[in-house]
Formats: structure tokens, C-alpha cells, sequence
């Protein structure tokens, strides 16, 4: 639905003929909004401002929404919402189960691509803000009907799993009791083996040929590295609180039988051609060909990224693609989509989108990494934040200082200050839902009940009311634009007015339908800070 401000912008503008801009009265005598449009009309028609704001304000009809339209000033509108209709809003995302969130008329199958780490090897601070985000796309889209398919697009195959398998069987190692740090340590050993030894690297490669002709041994080991990475990659899953299951692994792998097939109907369709000894698509507007086969007949990922969307939009049946990946990969899959939709993979129907995110950076502003210049890992950088709070609020920390950015901006990651309880936080969103939820708690053991919002009278009731209105055009706002910094924008502005409600209004210490409709308008509130919060993927705690 939409928000009383949208209505109200709706309507003036079907009058005016332009955007009335509405802006947020400076004052409470001044209502709820202002808009300039009468000034900015009245350059345009040669006419006395004041002239044209008497006209508008004769013409538009308002009188459901708001009180009688003012003039003030050298022309401006002031805009007053009724009391009874904020009221009624209040008491509509207290009764609706999703607190105003509109169910998509037409449902989509969503396909979203994030985490995707590298098996035999540790998450690092960039998988940390892919999942965080691709977690945050998923919740969002299947709170508003969508059906959403997590694609896990894990690095389970390539060339080291010769050097990793060689290894294993060189040192009699037994794949299946290593951990995931231990893996690592492996993976390590093994690169530094096959820089030393040029018949370690032989044998790693004629490994690769065995892995890829399905040899039981070499499967068999390279399934057991699998499995140990997925265990890790589940622990800080679990510890992430995010949604992402066995269930939504789909890695590399997959799409191996497939390669030869793509390669083979592109070039059937003279889409592809020989350069070079390698097998490439010449795109306009793209300087460097797209490589789908090399010279020494290795598949690189823009073929495994092409199958992936001949699967996803044939198999999966998506509508809509969304790719949550490092910014520098914004080239790749512009690509990527280029090549998708001449070869009919990609049908116009069907949305692909790339959404980059920037680094982590460190508190001296560079790239967050270890003094030998290695990528953080993910525990690590959870367990910095967990020493500054705990784990639930660490994480409340985190998952917001990612998301109410910009995506595409790079984040300073300072613990000490993202676990504040005040300022633009996540733990001083948590703190709002525990604060709201204690007067209720208290209301609930004194037995004082509540119905609906019915009384409005004080500036900061209505602003409260008001700002509840808006939730659910926020979050589909977020659906369609993929910009989860509007969603914490709003939350942080919900938690602003809900503590000048709380200054200013006594709540328990009212009396009769007052106290009534305030405790109905901090159960409006606990609600939509409560989902909102979900949506981001952050716990909203009873107490803190």
C-alpha cells in the first residue's frame, strides 16, 4: 500500500502537474508537510505565488487525508494529516500480520547468487558482505511473496583439486578428519609444493584429468574435502544467522557436464568463434572478447557463468537474476548478461542484475587484512566484534554497518563503534525494541489492555503514526531498487521518533483511552522495529 506521504504527493501532483516535492514542516504548527510547488509553478506561469497556492489549494482534495490546506509564507502549502486518519494507519500495521507490507500481485522466482566461498578454504571479510546482503535480498523478496531461490555458487572444482588430492595421498592424510582451518593449511602446503616441484605439479595435473574422467579415488577424496568445507562453511552460517542451507549449494560442479554443450551451441550458431587458438564471443561495446574456451582447451568461469544461467532460467524457471559479488566483477558479468542475451539464454523477459559491493577496510583506512597481508577471515572478524559486545549484538553491530551504506561504498570496520547503543547503529535499533517492549511488559503485568490506535493529540504520537505508515512502501522499495540502506534509514528515523514519543508522552503513567491507544501505537512500533530488524537479518531482543 501506499505510505500517507505517497498519497498525499499522489494527489497534489495530479493537480499540479509536477512533483510537489513535500518536505517534512520544520514546525508542528506548521502540519505534517510543506510543499513549494505553488512558488515553483508561478516562475513558470508568470503569476503571484500566493495567487497560485490559493488556486491549488481551492483545487486539490485533500479532505479525507488531511485537515483544511494552508498558505504561509511568500506561497508555501502546509499539509496537515487528520488525527483519526493517522490513527486508522497506526491501527492497520498493528493488525496486519505483515505490519504493511503489500504481497506482490505478481509473484517472481528470484534467483540470488551470494557467499559462493572456496572449498579447502576459510570465508574471508568479502564472502562476509555477500552473504550478508544476498541474506538480506532473500528475506526481503519472500516477505513480499516471491519465491527465492539461493544460489551458493561455491568454488568445488578446478585445477587445485589436483595439487589438494596429490597432497592428501603424498602425506597419508585422511580428507575427512581435517577441519576447515586444517584444509586451508593444506591448500597452502600443497601451492608451495607445486611451486618447488615440477613433478609434483605433473602429477597434480595428470590428477585434474582423473578427477574430471570421474576416477573413484580421486572423487572420493575430492567429495571428502567437500564435505569438511561445507561443515565449516555451515558453522559460520549458523553463527551469521543466516538462511543459507546444504539445500542451496550449487557450485561449480554442476554446471561442469554443461561446459562442452555451451561451448558447442555457441559455436553451431557462429556465435562463437576461434581466436587465437581460443574460443571467444566478440560483443559490442566490450573491448576484450568474452573467453569461453583457452588455447589449451580450459573452460574458464564466463562459460561456467553462462550454464549457470542457461540452468537458472531453464531448470529454476527464474524471472528475475540478482548476482551479489565484489564490485571489480562488475565488468565480468556485464559480460557475462551481453553474451546471456544474444545467445537467447537470457530472455528480455528475464532481469539480470550485478549488485557490487566495496571492501572492508581497516581503522587506518586501508584494505582490512593481516600483517602479512592476507584477507581477515570471517570468524576473526566476528570474534573482534564479539570481544566488544555479545554475540547477538556483535552481530546486530556488523550486519548493519554493511547494510546502511551505500553497497558499492567501502565500510571502515571499527567494533568499538558499531557496537554503540547510540547513534546510526544496530544495537540502538535492538535497544529501541527492548526498550518498547519492557513498557508493554510492564503493561501486561499490571493487566492494563489495549486495542487500537485511537487518540492522537501530541505532536510526537502523530509523528510516530506517521512514520509507521511508511514501513511497508520502504521495504518494497527495497525489493525493487536492492538498496538496503533505505530499510535502515527508516528503522534508525522509527527509533528517533519513538524516543521523542517516549520524552514526551507518558505512556503507563496516562489514563483511559490515552494510555490505551499509546500502548497500541508502541505495539505498532515493537512490530514493524521487530520485522524490520529480521529483514536485515538482526535478532530484536525482549531485553538488554
Amino acid at each position: 500500500m501506499l505510505s500517507l506521504p505517497s498519497l498525499l504527493s499522489e494527489r497534489v501532483q495530479s493537480v499540479a502537474g509536477i512533483d510537489p516535492e513535500l518536505r517534512p514542516a520544520t514546525r508542528p504548527q506548521f502540519g505534517h508537510f510543506q510543499t513549494n510547488v505553488a512558488l515553483r509553478l508561478a516562475n513558470a506561469e508568470g503569476r503571484p505565488p500566493r495567487e497560485v497556492a490559493a488556486r491549488l489549494v481551492e483545487q486539490i482534495d485533500l479532505s479525507d487525508l488531511c485537515e483544511p490546506l494552508e498558505v504561509a509564507g511568500p506561497g508555501f502549502i502546509n499539509l496537515r494529516l487528520r488525527a483519526d486518519v493517522l490513527a486508522s494507519a497506526a491501527s492497520q500495521v498493528l493488525a496486519e500480520p505483515g505490519a504493511g507490507i503489500a504481497r506482490a500481485t505478481e509473484p517472481r522466482t528470484v534467483v540470488v547468487d551470494y557467499s559462493s566461498p572456496n572449498v579447502a578454504k576459510q570465508m574471508h571479510v568479502g564472502h562476509l558482505r555477500s552473504t550478508i546482503i544476498g541474506d538480506c535480498f532473500t528475506r526481503v523478496l519472500r516477505a513480499q511473496g516471491h519465491t527465492v531461490v539461493p544460489q551458493n555458487h561455491i568454488g568445488d572444482w578446478g585445477r587445485q583439486f589436483g595439487m589438494l588430492v596429490e597432497q592428501i595421498l603424498e602425506e597419508g592424510l585422511d580428507a575427512s578428519a581435517l577441519d576447515l582451518p586444517a584444509a586451508e593449511a593444506l591448500y597452502q602446503r600443497a601451492n608451495t609444493h607445486l611451486k618447488e616441484s615440477e613433478e609434483f605439479a605433473d602429477r597434480a595435473r595428470e590428477r585434474v584429468v582423473l578427477l574430471q574422467a570421474g576416477d573413484a579415488e580421486t572423487r572420493r577424496i575430492w567429495q571428502q574435502l567437500i564435505d569438511v568445507s561445507l561443515a565449516g562453511f555451515n558453522a559460520t552460517y549458523r553463527r551469521m544467522n543466516v538462511l543459507l542451507t546444504d539445500a542451496d549449494i550449487a557450485g561449480e560442479s554442476l554446471y561442469n557436464a554443461d561446459l562442452p554443450v555451451v561451448a558447442e551451441d555457441l559455436t553451431a550458431r557462429g556465435i562463437a568463434v576461434v581466436d587465437n587458438g581460443a574460443l571467444v564471443v566478440f560483443t559490442e561495446g566490450f573491448p576484450a572478447p568474452a573467453i569461453i574456451r583457452n588455447a589449451q582447451g580450459g573452460f574458464g568461469y564466463t562459460c561456467t557463468d553462462l550454464a549457470a544461467i542457461r540452468y537458472r532460467v531453464g531448470t529454476l524457471h527464474a524471472d528475475r537474476l540478482i548476482y551479489v559479488v565484489g564490485a571489480p566483477q562488475a565488468y565480468h558479468f556485464e559480460q557475462v548478461f551481453a553474451v546471456a542475451s544474444r545467445a537467447g539464454y537470457l530472455p528480455s523477459e528475464v532481469s539480470a542484475e550485478f549488485v557490487g559491493f566495496g571492501q572492508v577496510l581497516g581503522a587506518d583506512g586501508k584494505k582490512f587484512s593481516t600483517r602479512e597481508g592476507t584477507a581477515v577471515t570471517l570468524n576473526s572478524l566476528l570474534d573482534a566484534a564479539e570481544q566488544e559486545a555479545a554475540p547477538s549484538i556483535a552481530l546486530a553491530a556488523i550486519k548493519y554497518a554493511d547494510l546502511s551504506n551505500g553497497l558499492q561504498k567501502d565500510y571502515t570496520f571499527d567494533a568499538e563503534r558499531m557496537v554503540a547503543t547510540t547513534g546510526d547503529t544496530g544495537p540502538y535499533l535492538q535497544y529501541a525494541h527492548a526498550r518498547v517492549t519492557q513498557i508493554l511488559r510492564k503493561a501486561e503485568a499490571e493487566g492494563i489492555g489495549f486495542d487500537a490506535v485511537t487518540v492522537l493529540a501530541e505532536p510526537t504520537e502523530q509523528t510516530l503514526a506517521l512514520q509507521l505508515s511508511r514501513f511497508g512502501e520502504v521495504v518494497a522499495q527495497v525489493g525493487d531498487t536492492l538498496q538496503p540502506h533505505r530499510l535502515c534509514g527508516y528503522l534508525y528515523e522509527l527509533a528517533g521518533a519513538l524516543s521523542s514519543f517516549y520524552e514526551q508522552c507518558p505512556v503507563l503513567k496516562s489514563e483511559g483511552d490515552v494510555r490505551a491507544s499509546r500502548l497500541a501505537l508502541c505495539a505498532a512500533t515493537r512490530k514493524v522495529l521487530a520485522l524490520g530488524l529480521d529483514l536485515l537479518g538482526i535478532e530484536a531482543p525482549d531485553r538488554m
